[in-house]
C-alpha cells in the first residue's frame, strides 16, 4: 500500500511540475528584474522625481491640481488621486470624458502637488521593463493571463507539496545534502534537484501561493467594492467623523476639505487615493478615500473611508475583510519589499535556484530512463 500510495504522489508530483514548468520558469525570468524595479529605474535615469524646489514648499488644494490638470487637457475630468509613499510632491491624476466611464480610454498624468504643474505622462506600457512586468503579470492577456498564471501557480504549490512527500523516504538512504558525485550525471542532478528543492522549499511556497493571490486582485477588489456599496445603500455604516464635529474643518464642498475631515478622523494614516464621486471605486453621493498606514507593514493595509463632501460626515462602508488584507500582504512579500536591498538580493538568489530546481526537474524527465523521478 505505502509503494501504491508513493506512485500515486509520484504521478501528481511529475504531470503537475510538467504543466507548470515553462510558466514558472518564464515567471522566474521575468520577476528577477522586477525584484529590483527601483533599482533599475534610478541606474537608467528613468525614475520619476519632483521638480526641485525649497525643501518645505507647501502643497496646494487639492482643487487646484485638479483645475490645472483639467486646464492641461480640455474637455476631461478628474476620477481619481494616487499618492506613491516615496513620491511625496507628487499626485498621479486619472483623467476621463467623465466620471461614469469604464476607463478603458482614461489618461494618467504626473502633477506637483505644490504648483499644480503637469510634470509628466507616464508611459507604463513601454519599455524593457513593462514588458516584463507585462508577461509576469498577465501574458499580455488581461484578466483571463491572470487567471491562467494563477492556475500554473497553484499546480507549483502542488508539485512542491507532493515533492515534499516523495522526499523524505528517498531520502532514508542518504545522507541530508548528499550528492553523489561519483554516479551517473542523471543521479547527480536527482540529488541536486532534491538539494535545492528543500533549500528553497519554504520561499517557493510562500512566492508561488502570494503570486496565485495577486492574481485574483481585480476580482478581490470588485467584491469588495461591491461590498461597500451595497453597505452603504443599505444603511450598514459606521460613523466616524459626524457632520457637525468641532475639531475637524467645517464642510464647504470642496475636496481638500472632504480629505482633511477624513484625515481628522483617522490619524496617524497617509493617502493612498482619493475617489470622486460616481468613479468605479466610490459612490455616487460620497467621496472615497483609501489610507495607508505609516509603517512598513501597515503600509501595505489600507483602509477604505467615504465622506460626504457637502455634509462633512465620514462614514465606513465595511471594515477591510481577511482576503482583502491578505492581498495587500501578498504583493510586497511576492517581490521581497519589505526589507530593502538586502531582502531583494536574497530573493533574486532564491529565485535563481529555483530556475535550476526547475531546469533539473526538466532534464531528469527528459533523461528519464526505467526509474520515475522522485523528489
Amino acid at each position: 500500500m505505502q509503494a501504491r500510495t508513493l506512485r500515486g504522489w509520484g504521478w501528481v508530483h511529475k504531470w503537475s511540475s510538467l504543466v507548470c514548468t515553462l510558466f514558472i520558469l518564464l515567471l522566474c525570468l521575468t520577476g528577477l528584474p522586477l525584484i529590483f524595479s527601483h533599482e533599475i529605474e534610478h541606474l537608467t535615469g528613468s525614475e520619476i522625481a519632483a521638480p526641485p524646489m525649497p525643501e518645505g514648499t507647501p502643497h496646494i488644494a487639492l482643487d487646484r491640481v485638479a483645475a490645472e490638470a483639467v486646464k492641461a487637457y480640455p474637455g476631461l475630468v478628474p476620477l481619481y488621486f494616487f499618492a506613491e509613499e516615496d513620491l511625496p510632491d507628487l499626485w498621479y491624476v486619472k483623467l476621463d470624458t467623465r466620471v461614469d466611464t469604464d476607463e478603458s480610454e482614461s489618461r494618467l498624468i504626473l502633477s506637483d502637488a505644490r504648483t499644480g504643474a503637469v510634470v509628466d505622462v507616464p508611459a507604463f506600457d513601454e519599455g524593457f521593463m513593462s514588458v516584463m512586468y507585462r508577461l509576469h503579470v498577465d501574458l499580455y492577456a488581461g484578466l483571463p493571463g491572470k487567471l491562467f498564471l494563477g492556475f500554473m501557480g497553484l499546480l507549483l504549490v502542488v508539485a512542491i507539496v507532493s515533492g515534499v512527500v516523495l522526499y523524505a523516504p528517498f531520502m532514508r538512504k542518504l545522507r541530508f545534502a548528499e550528492v553523489r558525485r561519483e554516479r551517473a550525471p542523471r543521479t547527480r542532478w536527482l540529488d541536486l534537484h532534491n538539494l535545492l528543492g528543500i533549500v528553497t522549499l519554504v520561499w517557493a511556497l510562500a512566492v508561488g501561493f502570494t503570486g496565485v493571490i495577486n492574481t485574483w486582485a481585480d476580482l478581490i477588489f470588485k467584491g469588495w467594492q461591491a461590498e461597500q456599496v451595497a453597505a452603504l445603500q443599505a444603511g450598514d455604516t459606521r460613523v466616524l467623523l459626524t457632520a457637525d464635529a468641532s475639531d475637524a474643518p467645517a464642510a464647504d464642498g470642496s475636496l481638500q476639505t472632504a480629505v482633511d475631515r477624513v484625515l481628522a478622523a483617522a490619524p496617524g494614516m497617509a493617502i493612498s487615493m482619493i475617489a470622486y464621486p460616481g468613479t468605479l471605486r466610490a459612490t455616487p453621493e460620497h467621496v472615497a478615500v483609501i489610507l495607508r498606514g505609516d509603517t512598513p507593514l501597515t503600509s501595505r493595509l489600507t483602509q477604505a473611508l467615504l465622506v460626504d463632501p457637502a455634509s462633512g460626515e465620514v462614514l465606513e462602508a465595511s471594515a477591510r475583510p481577511w482576503y482583502v488584507t491578505a492581498l495587500q500582504l501578498s504583493e510586497p512579500l511576492h517581490f521581497g519589499d519589505y526589507g530593502g536591498l538586502p531582502l531583494k538580493v536574497l530573493w533574486a538568489l532564491l529565485d535563481v535556484l529555483t530556475l535550476v530546481v526547475l531546469g533539473s526537474g526538466l532534464y531528469l524527465w527528459l533523461k528519464r530512463g526505467s526509474t520515475e523521478v522522485r523528489g
